[in-house]
């Protein structure tokens, strides 16, 4: 299935509270529950001002259709087309 970074633009991200991080997991997961299994939340990164997600989705319209039932940002989607990691850089 396809993987998407969600760049999600939220002021002062990086200094929400714990509480209020896990009220936003909540809210993610319930609308994920009634998306069904084919949209799926890999993980996010916090930042100062800014939330990066990678899902796994069957397109960027299931992605973007879990931002706005949840009322979260999705500033921008792009989808993932090759991962690469220090172990890319080896000789095989």
């Amino acid at each position: 299935m396809p993987k998407y970074v969600i760049e999600r633009v939220i002021p002062g991200a990086g200094a929400l509270a714990p509480g209020e991080l896990q009220a936003i997991s909540q809210k993610s997961c319930n609308v994920l529950s009634e998306l069904g299994p084919s949209v799926q939340w890999v993980h996010s990164y916090v930042t100062d001002d800014k939330i990066y997600c990678l899902y796994q989705a069957p397109d960027e319209a299931s992605v973007r259709r879990h931002a706005e039932l949840g009322g979260f940002p999705a500033n921008s989607v792009a989808r993932v087309r090759t991962i690469i990691d220090p172990s890319t850089a080896e000789v095989a």
